[in-house]
C-alpha cells in the first residue's frame, strides 16, 4: 500500500496508525523530552537506555557538506557518581541507522562495541604492592594517561544493507589507520582535569578524524560524557502539566540541568550517506545478548560477572523523541523497545486516537483538542514527512527522525528554536538539532499548529484546514526555553559535562 492510500485512511492505515503514534507521542509535552526509563526492562539495565537521537546538516562555518548525527545513552547521570562511572556495557551492541530513500529498514548502520581494561594500579604499602579503590590514580590528561586505572575504547563497524547480514567494514582513524578509538573518562572533577579548560582539552584529544568505508572525505567521532542537551520542566509535566501551558511569560526548573549524558557523535560526508533522495530517516537502538549467566565465584579481573552468549536481542530503540515513554501501553513497552520501523503496524490500538491534546483541553479548557481525525497532520509531521520539507517520494510511513540534506544550513547565531513552525526549515522537526525546542513544538504541533499553517490550501499537504484545531495558534510551552547559542558552534556540538567536583 503506498504512502497516499495510507493516509486517506483505509483499513486503519499505518500513517494514520503510526501517525496517532507519533501523534500521542509528540501530543504529550515530554514527547519531545529525554526518553528516561521508559520501560520496564530499560530501567534494569540503563547502560543501554537511549535518551536522545539528533541528526543536523553540520552548521560549523566550513562543514556544511556533513551530517552530525548524535546518540544519547544513560540517563540522568550524576556528576561525581565515584568511584565507578557511566562506563559504557561491553557486552551491548550499540547501534546508529540510516534509511535512504523513504526506506522503513536501515540501508546503513554504524555498530559500537566498547572494552574497559582495567591497569590494576598498585601503590607500595607496608612491603606489599596494593591495588587502588579508584578509576584514576592521579592527575589526568591526554590520550591513554598513566594515571588512569581504568582504559574504555571502542571499535565501529559500518554495514551497509541489513544491520545483521550486511557487508561489513571497520570506520577507521585517518592518522594510524587503527580501529580502536579510546574513549575519555567522564569528568570526575576539577582536581583530576585541571578544572573546566583541563577537562575540555582531555576530551577535545578524543575527537577522531575517520576514514569511513566506502566514503572518498574523512568524517569525525566522539564518545564521551557530555552535559545532557535537552531542557525540560520533566516532573511538572508527568505530574498532570503541573504547569499552565498557556502562560505567556513563566519560568520553570530545568530537571536535567545537573544531568550529565554519554554521547555517541558521528559527523560523516553527506554525499556518502544519501541515496537517489536528499532525504534520510535515522534512529539509534541498543541490542544485548540473548543469554547472561552470572558467575557464582568470578575470577580476579575487571567486570568479568556477567557471561553473555546468543544472539542479539534489541532492547533500546529511540528516533523520534519519547514515544514510548507515553505513547505505548505498559505491557507493550519493551515489545515496542525491540521493535522495527517496518514493524510499526502492531501498535495500532495505542496510537490511531492520541489522548493527550483531549487531556489539555480537560486541564485548560481554553485550549481545545483539535477535531481531525485521523491526525494526518501529524503523521506527516512525524511518520512520512512534511510535503516541501522533509518528505521522500516514495516514503513507508514509519517512526523515525527525517532530514532533507538539501535545506540549507541555519548558522548557529540565526536558528529558530521552534525549528519549521518558526519559520527555520532547517530544524525539527526536519531533523533535529540540539536547540530546538522540541517540548514547545511538539505542545504546539499536538494541538494542531500545522492545520493553522496549511491555510484553506494545505500547501503542507498535512490534511487539516484551521477550522479543526481551535487552539492550534496557542503559543503552548513548558517554561524551560531552548536556545542554540547556549551551544557549542563546532563538533560535536554538545557542552562539556558537568563536572563532579567544581
Amino acid at each position: 500500500m503506498s504512502a497516499p492510500d495510507l493516509i486517506r485512511g483505509a483499513k486503519r492505515p499505518l500513517a494514520v496508525m503510526a501517525g496517532a503514534l507519533v501523534a500521542s507521542m509528540f501530543a504529550i509535552p515530554v514527547a519531545q523530552a529525554s526518553s528516561h526509563r521508559e520501560a520496564p526492562f530499560i530501567t534494569t539495565s540503563p547502560k543501554v537506555d537511549g535518551t536522545d537521537f539528533y541528526m543536523f546538516r553540520s552548521y560549523e562555518p566550513g562543514r556544511d557538506a556533513f551530517t552530525t548525527v548524535v546518540a544519547d545513552y544513560q540517563p540522568l547521570q550524576n556528576p561525581g557518581d565515584g568511584p565507578n562511572y557511566y562506563t559504557m556495557d561491553q557486552d551491548a551492541l550499540y547501534e546508529i541507522h540510516l534509511a535512504q530513500d523513504g526506506h522503513a529498514s536501515e540501508d546503513i548502520t554504524f555498530q559500537f562495541r566498547f572494552g574497559n581494561r582495567l591497569r590494576d594500579i598498585t601503590l607500595p604499602i607496608g612491603g606489599k604492592n596494593v591495588s587502588i579503590p579508584l578509576v584514576q590514580a592521579g592527575a589526568v590528561s591526554g590520550l591513554n594517561p598513566a594515571n588512569l586505572n581504568v582504559v574504555e575504547t571502542y571499535n565501529i563497524m559500518m554495514v551497509r544493507g541489513d544491520r545483521r547480514t550486511g557487508t561489513r567494514a571497520a570506520v577507521t582513524n585517518a592518522a594510524d589507520g587503527n580501529s580502536s578509538f579510546e574513549k575519555p573518562a567522564d569528568n570526575i572533577g576539577d582536581k583530576t582535569f585541571g578544572g573546566t579548560t583541563g577537562y575540555a582539552a582531555y576530551a577535545a584529544a578524543h575527537t577522531y578524524n575517520v576514514n569511513i568505508p566506502g566514503c572518498a572525505t574523512p568524517g569525525k567521532v566522539f564518545v564521551g560524557q557530555r552535559k545532557d542537551p535537552f531542557a525540560l520542566a520533566l516532573g511538572q509535566v508527568f505530574d498532570l502539566i503541573n504547569l499552565n501551558p498557556l502562560a505567556t511569560t513563566q519560568t520553570n526548573r530545568d530537571y536535567l540541568a545537573q544531568k550529565n549524558v554519554t554521547s555517541l557523535i558521528m559527523e560523516l560526508p553527506t554525499s556518502c550517506i544519501v541515496g537517489t533522495s536528499p532525504v534520510i530517516g535515522g534512529w539509534t537502538t541498543a541490542s544485548m545478548r540473548q543469554g547472561r549467566l552470572l558467575s557464582g565465584n568470578p575470577a580476579s579481573g575487571y567486570s568479568n560477572v556477567p557471561k553473555n552468549g546468543g544472539a542479539w536481542v534489541q532492547v533500546s530503540r529511540l528516533g523520534m523523541p519519547l514515544v514510548n515513554e507515553v505513547v505505548i501501553g505498559l505491557k507493550d513497552k519493551d515489545k515496542f523497545n525491540s521493535s522495527k520501523p517496518s514493524a510499526d503496524t502492531q501498535f495500532a490500538d495505542y496510537v490511531t486516537n492520541p489522548t493527550f491534546p483531549a487531556l489539555v483541553q480537560l486541564l485548560f479548557p481554553t485550549a481545545p483538542a483539535p477535531t481531525n481525525f485521523p491526525r494526518t497532520d501529524l503523521v506527516a509531521a512525524f511518520l512520512t514527512g512534511i510535503t516541501g520539507v522533509n518528505k521522500p517520494a516514495n516514503v513507508t510511513a514509519s517512526e523515525m527522525l527525517r532530514l532533507n540534506t538539501s535545506i540549507a544550513v541555519t548558522p548557529r547565531a540565526t536558528q529558530n528554536s521552534l525549528g519549521v513552525l518558526g519559520g527555520d526549515s532547517a530544524g525539527f522537526p526536519n531533523g533535529r538539532r540540539p536547540g530546538d525546542d522540541i517540548v514547545d513544538v511538539t505542545l504546539r504541533v499536538a494541538m494542531g499548529a500545522l492545520c493553522v499553517a496549511t491555510g484553506t490550501t494545505d500547501t503542507l499537504g498535512v490534511g487539516c484546514r484551521p477550522s479543526d484545531a481551535p487552539a492550534g495558534s496557542a503559543a503552548l510551552t513548558d517554561g524551560v526555553p531552548q536556545n542554540a547559542t547556549t551551544f557549542p558552534n563546532a563538533f560535536p556540538y554538545l557542552n562539556l559535562p558537568i563536572s563532579g567536583s567544581p
